[in-house]
């Protein structure tokens, strides 16, 4: 018996047939699609290219520590360190030869290292007339070659080279200096007669403070002995200069020298700033006297 359907429901919808659009108002018409470009053909062996990173993207950080950050210490080297403060704490401000064997007793670097001597002056950097600058010659030297050149003319570059001097001459050296910016020397000496010609190096010698000046001495006055002059440098004739801080700083021998001949040195370079002591100074004016190796911690000084 077959079954009867009832009158109100809606005939079933096939399986394949689409359903009805809905009434959305007007529909818009559809954009053509764009033909994507053919892949082009990589080159074999090359890697493919990184995008650039967008403008006003921040660099990517790299790894390990941080700039102007020193590396750790080790242990053995904090443990060296420790001791040295704690032993030059103790002693305080030592006179001149306990300061020498102590400083020698505090040396940890295998080479040989130069012996510095820092003094903190009561002078005013910024008044034109307290600024110190000169040379001194040391008795014993400085333990290491000076190469010396010479700016000078006629009879004097045959005295400069017997002097010594590991250059003399006049245009050749200045046309050197200014085409090529040649600078192999520790120390520039110029007669009188030559600075007009040697004032137009003053871009070049200036800045690595080689440019001759009458206050440091390597400024050689008319109808003085060349020769003199040249072998006071090579013997370890030293210059210094106050800098912003009011402090005077020169190195003054090795540590392989004996203890005399470190005194000796000291002491003389000691007495030359005590002896160029400017009249507007008041108050102390030698505050204080470091030794220190190039390697070392400073030892304070009593003299």
């Amino acid at each position: 018996m077959a079954k009867k359907t009832a009158p109100d429901a809606a005939p079933p919808v096939p399986a394949t047939a689409e359903a009805p659009p809905k009434p959305e108002g007007k529909a818009r018409p559809e954009k053509p699609a764009e033909p994507k470009p053919a892949a082009e053909a990589k080159p074999e062996g090359k890697a493919e290219a990184k995008p650039a990173a967008p403008a006003g993207a921040e660099p990517a950080k790299k790894k390990g520590r941080r700039p102007g950050t020193a590396p750790r210490r080790g242990k053995k080297l904090r443990g060296h360190l420790k001791n040295v403060r704690q032993k030059v704490a103790k002693e305080g401000a030592a006179p001149l030869k306990k300061a020498v064997a102590l400083l020698k007793q505090i040396k940890r670097a295998k080479f040989d290292e130069t012996v510095e001597v820092h003094m903190n002056l009561g002078i005013d950097p910024t008044q034109s007339d307290q600024m110190i600058r000169g040379s001194v010659s040391l008795p014993h030297g400085v333990g290491k070659s000076v190469r010396v050149v010479v700016f000078c003319q006629g009879d004097n570059v045959a005295k400069a080279k017997e002097a010594g001097a590991d250059f003399a001459g006049s245009d050749e050296i200045i046309k050197r200096i200014q085409g090529e910016g040649w600078t192999d020397f520790d120390v520039a000496l110029a007669t009188q007669d030559m600075m007009g010609q040697v004032s137009r190096l003053g871009k070049v010698l200036g800045p690595r403070g080689l440019m001759p000046t009458p206050k440091a001495g390597t400024v050689i006055p008319a109808g003085a002995d060349v020769a003199a002059v040249v072998r006071e440098f090579k013997a370890g004739k030293v210059e210094y200069r106050s800098d912003k801080g009011g402090n005077v700083h020169a190195g003054v021998g090795k540590m392989s020298f004996d203890d005399d001949k470190l005194a000796t040195n000291i002491t003389a370079f000691v007495e030359q700033i005590r002896a160029v002591k400017p009249a507007g100074v008041k108050g102390h004016y030698v505050k204080s006297i470091t030794l220190a190796g190039t390697m070392t911690a400073g030892v304070p000084v009593s003299m």
